[in-house]
């Protein structure tokens, strides 16, 4: 099978949002009496600080200063629970939120400034509200709808803490509040599809796909793709698959997942020398990690893959899921610095999670899912914000970053260097993640260019020349180097 992915995803920088905690606007009206917690509230304390779409337009301006061009945003349809994965109208977007008017207005505003959006589409399982259970609740065994899940007796037991007694219908991590959908019901399955098509016609860019592998089931996910991709053919479709993936990225199930296997190898390797040991998921291993286990790590990740699917891949350091990046790695910014850059020089599509680029640091759920301080720009790490800003155009300057084949060339002790061409024009880009400076002599056999401009660090444009066959170049500690060929 041709395996085939959004153009556009190739050249993307995606910014990652969690909508209550991102931005409010004032322009999003509220029936009287609503009360939410004041914003930046410690996010422990769960509840909703009213972050809406419409704050999102308003930092349109900020996200693209910022490089941003496609957004992905946690879910945004009508839910009880903050994060909203509790879906319980799939077909409307939370008032809260500003409803389906925000979301037009969020679409068309990113539109007109060149910044895609793409939704997270969570069709493993609704919410204890979602009208299908609801009647089921009301008519038990009578429901017409009794099949659309999984029931084992009765009475249903939907806040059931499933000690005293256990819960009795199947539900996503056996929680009581997330029963899963039946999706071997044709019904089910015409609903999930039916959404999906809704939305993108409605104009959203594409799924990220929470939890897709527990719908264990390729012929449901072949549909799935068969429909979006009949509703728009560049819609983008990306699973939250935190491991080997090759099964669902054969061409005809999903684009890309994101890339958490590029996320351990980066903090284990930039971050080896402060990574916190307090800190452990099953598919996450952040030992630290040297140079040569390193290249084998990324080789062996663009490996699984055509490279169709590594350009498409969302390359992130962090998300809603985990602690911040900068939390793991001990608050140090210089390892953050180098896994940025290196999101912006590698094969797929960077996504970075909100507030990182200002220096927020924080442990995982729900401590990672704090209020953007908006009111607090004297706190902001301007400087952190100014190398991301860098960071970004550097990837928008130079196609090759973005989508030039790619090849590790230098591997020793703490340093790495990769090649990258396309179109006649190479990169090579130097990563130094020891403490001590170094001057370098890196063979050149697969390099044909014979004289780089340095374009990182910025504002260092000398000429550097191959000589005898080998690039000289001094980096410094704790540094990257990005030479493009003249």
């Amino acid at each position: 099978m041709q395996v085939q992915t959004p153009e556009w995803v190739k050249q993307a920088i995606f910014y990652q949002i969690f909508p209550d905690r991102f931005a409010k606007s004032s322009r999003t009206e509220h029936p009287r009496g609503i009360n939410f917690k004041p914003w930046g509230t410690p996010p422990e304390e769960q509840g909703y600080q009213g972050g809406d779409l419409r704050g999102i337009v308003d930092k349109l301006d900020y996200l693209k200063t910022l490089g941003i061009t496609a957004l992905y945003l946690n879910p945004i349809f009508s839910s009880a629970s903050n994060h909203r994965y509790h879906t319980f109208d799939f077909m409307q977007v939370d008032p809260l939120l500003g409803g389906n008017d925000a979301l037009r207005e969020l679409i068309d505003e990113s539109h007109a400034k060149g910044i895609r959006v793409v939704l997270d589409g969570v069709f493993n399982h609704a919410s204890r509200g979602f009208w299908a259970f609801h009647h089921i609740l009301e008519n038990e065994s009578s429901s017409p709808y009794i099949d659309w899940f999984v029931i084992k007796d009765w009475p249903l037991r939907p806040y059931s803490n499933g000690y005293e007694k256990p819960m009795n219908y199947d539900a996503w991590f056996n929680l009581p509040a997330l029963p899963e959908f039946n999706t071997n019901n044709p019904g089910v399955r015409d609903y999930i599809f039916e959404v999906a098509k809704y939305w993108i016609d409605f104009g959203i860019d594409g799924w990220r796909l929470d939890v897709p592998e527990d719908i264990n089931d390729d012929a449901f996910w072949q549909e799935f793709r068969q429909v979006v991709k009949g509703a728009n053919p560049e819609a983008y479709i990306c699973g939250e698959i935190w491991h080997e993936a090759q099964r669902w990225l054969q061409g005809d199930q999903f684009d890309a997942v994101m890339n958490y296997i590029f996320t351990w190898n980066a903090l284990a390797f930039f971050g080896g020398k402060t990574i916190r040991k307090d800190w452990a998921h099953q598919h996450l291993h952040l030992d630290p990690l040297k140079a040569a286990d390193f290249v084998n790590g990324i080789d062996y990740m663009h490996n699984l893959y055509s490279w169709e699917i590594n350009y498409a891949q969302m390359n992130l350091l962090d998300s809603h899921d985990m602690p911040r990046a900068l939390y793991l790695m001990g608050e140090d910014k210089s390892a953050l610095r180098l896994c940025v850059l290196f999101q912006m020089s590698m094969p797929g599509a960077p996504c970075i999670y909100y507030g990182d680029e200002i220096g927020l640091s924080a442990a995982g759920d729900p401590y990672c899912r704090e209020a953007f301080p908006w009111e607090k720009e004297t706190e902001w790490d301007w400087e952190l914000l100014s190398f991301y800003r860098d960071a970004t155009d550097l990837r928008h300057k130079h196609p090759v970053l973005r989508t030039g084949r790619f090849k590790f060339i230098y591997a020793q002790d703490d340093i790495v260097a990769f090649h990258r061409e396309a179109d006649g024009q190479e990169a090579v880009v130097i990563f130094n993640a020891g403490s001590d400076g170094s001057e370098l002599k890196i063979p050149a056999s697969d390099i044909s260019g014979q004289e780089f401009s340095q374009y990182w660090p910025k504002g260092h444009s000398q000429p550097v020349k191959v000589v005898n066959d080998n690039l000289a170049i001094q980096i410094p500690a704790r540094e990257a180097v990005v030479l493009i060929s003249n």
